[in-house]
């Protein structure tokens, strides 16, 4: 059957890369981080390796190596390592778990906010993120993200793309499968949300790993809405 935006009663989202700019947001920090404690370091390739580390932390977790985890730590121990790895020595505790505490603070993409808040004139929204619960809401607050509700990770115990991870999403709405949308930049993301249930929408963000992203830069599968921005998608759902 041909998809109708009046299937769905929700459009979740991931939020690394497909809301937020991570990328630039890291840069950012580190940059204002290194000119207050003067130091120097190529911080483009900082938060490339950061976010480098993103997946493999989290395979630890998915795969029984290591108890329950939450982001917020897993950046955090991946934060020391670079540290030592980029040689900067400077931080106090404190100032460390600032600097960690940056993936709170990550601004939306320029769609994001006006994108959102029309789908949530017609539809649940809420996120679907490897984020814990603080992080998103922390993010959400300053970024003026208006979320329904904060799922993902941490409430189902699981990290994408475990299939736990989406169905306990759509458990939570009250929601069969069938009745939500993944909206994501990731195609990996995507093809697992749909072969559980969900229907799909991909929103092109071929800046997220900057001037040298080679992956993402086009839905490479048949999702059911494609856009260039939050807005297209939300028009297309008739928003």
């Amino acid at each position: 059957m041909p998809f109708s935006p009046d299937s769905i009663k929700a459009v979740v989202f991931d939020v690394f890369g497909t809301v937020v700019d991570w990328r630039t947001s890291i840069i950012s920090e580190g940059r204002a981080l290194g000119k207050r404690k003067g130091i120097e370091a190529d911080w483009e390739a900082f938060a490339d390796a950061w976010r480098g580390k993103y997946q493999p932390s989290m395979d630890r977790v998915r795969k029984g190596e290591r108890p329950w985890t939450k982001l917020d730590d897993l950046h955090r121990e991946s934060l020391v390592e670079l540290l030592k790895e980029f040689k900067i020595y400077a931080l106090s505790e404190d100032e460390i778990e600032d600097f960690n505490r940056a993936w709170h603070r990550l601004d939306p993409w320029p769609d994001s906010v006006e994108g959102l808040t029309r789908l949530k004139s017609k539809y649940v929204i809420a996120t679907l993120s490897n984020g814990n619960v603080a992080l998103l809401l922390n993010m959400a607050k300053r970024a003026g993200l208006p979320w329904d509700a904060i799922l993902g990770a941490e409430p189902a115990r699981s990290y994408k793309p475990t299939p736990e991870s989406y169905l306990r999403t759509a458990e939570f709405l009250g929601l069969p499968a069938t009745q939500v949308m993944l909206c994501a930049a990731h195609n990996d993301d995507l093809l697992p949300a749909r072969s559980h249930g969900y229907s799909t929408a991909f929103v092109r963000r071929p800046d997220e790993y900057g001037p040298k992203q080679k992956k993402d830069l086009e839905a490479e599968h048949d999702f059911d809405v494609i856009g260039e921005s939050i807005i297209e998608i939300a028009e297309k759902l008739n928003c």
